[in-house]
C-alpha cells in the first residue's frame, strides 16, 4: 500500500510540474531524497512521463492532427529541429550528468539561477512570431534541462520570451516542444529498462500513468488559460524559496 501510494504520489507530482517552469524532476527528486522513498524505478518514470506526453498531445490535437495530415510541415520541422541539440546532448552526457548532477545543492542552484532568468526574460517579451531564429535559440536553451532543477519549461520559455515571443507563444511551442523530448527520454528509459527488466503491477502502471495525465492536462489548461494574467515573478519567488529550503537542509 505504501508503495501504491509513493507511486501515485510522483506521478501526481510529475503531472503538476512538467509544464510549470519550477523543474519537474527537481521536485520529483527531492521528494525521494528528503522522504527517504527509495527511487521509483524506470517503469514508473516511463508511466509518469508517458501520462504527460498523452496529456500535451491531447490539449494540442489540432496542431498535432496538422502535423500528422501534412497541413503545418513548418510546424513538423521545427519540432524535430527543436529535438536535435537534446537528442544528441542526451547521448553523450546524460548518464554522466544522471551520476554527478543530482545533488540537493546543484538542484538548489539551477532552480535560483534559473528562475531569475525566468523572471528577466519576461521583460524582454514582445509579440515577435515565432521563426528559425527563435526556434534554434529555445532548442539550444533546451539542452540545459537535462541540469536537475532548470526545468525544461523553464528554460525554453526564458529563451522563448528572451528572443521576444510573448508569454503565451513562448509556452505554446515550449510545451509542442515537449511531444518529441519526452519521446525521447521515454524511449531511454525503455531501452535501459529492457537491458534489466523487472516485474510491475500493470495495473498500478495504468493507475500512475492516467494520474500523471490528468495532472498535466489540468495543469496545462489553467495555465494557457492564465498566462497573461501570471507574472513570473511569482514562479521566480517559488524557486529562491525553494532552493533556500534545500539548502538550509543542507545545513
Amino acid at each position: 500500500m505504501t508503495e501504491a501510494l509513493q507511486w501515485l504520489g510522483l506521478a501526481l507530482i510529475q503531472g503538476l510540474t512538467e509544464y510549470l517552469p519550477i523543474s519537474s524532476s527537481a521536485h520529483l527528486i527531492l521528494l525521494s531524497y528528503f522522504s527517504g522513498w527509495q527511487y521509483q524505478g524506470l517503469v514508473v518514470d516511463i508511466a509518469a512521463h508517458f501520462g504527460t506526453l498523452l496529456a500535451v498531445l491531447l490539449y494540442y490535437r489540432k496542431q498535432v492532427g496538422d502535423i500528422l495530415l501534412g497541413r503545418d510541415s513548418t510546424l513538423f520541422f521545427y519540432l524535430l529541429v527543436s529535438a536535435l541539440p537534446l537528442g544528441v546532448a542526451g547521448l553523450l552526457v546524460a548518464d554522466v550528468l544522471d551520476s554527478h548532477l543530482r545533488a540537493p545543492w546543484v538542484i538548489a542552484l539551477a532552480s535560483a539561477v534559473f528562475g531569475v532568468l525566468l523572471f528577466w526574460s519576461q521583460k524582454k517579451s514582445r509579440d515577435v512570431e515565432l521563426n528559425w531564429r527563435i526556434v534554434i535559440m529555445m532548442s539550444l536553451a533546451q539542452v540545459l534541462a537535462l541540469i536537475p532543477g532548470a526545468s525544461r519549461s523553464g528554460i525554453t520559455m526564458t529563451a522563448g520570451m528572451w528572443a521576444g515571443l510573448n508569454k503565451a507563444k513562448a509556452a505554446s511551442f515550449s510545451f509542442l516542444m515537449a511531444i518529441p523530448a519526452i519521446l525521447m527520454s521515454t524511449a531511454y528509459a525503455l531501452f535501459k529498462w529492457i537491458q534489466d527488466p523487472t516485474a510491475h503491477d500493470t495495473s498500478m502502471m495504468l493507475s500512475v500513468m492516467l494520474m500523471s495525465f490528468v495532472a498535466a492536462y489540468v495543469c496545462i489548461h489553467f495555465f494557457m488559460k492564465l498566462i497573461e494574467k501570471i507574472d513570473f515573478v511569482w514562479f521566480m519567488h517559488y524557486r529562491l524559496l525553494l532552493a533556500l529550503l534545500i539548502l538550509l537542509t543542507l545545513i
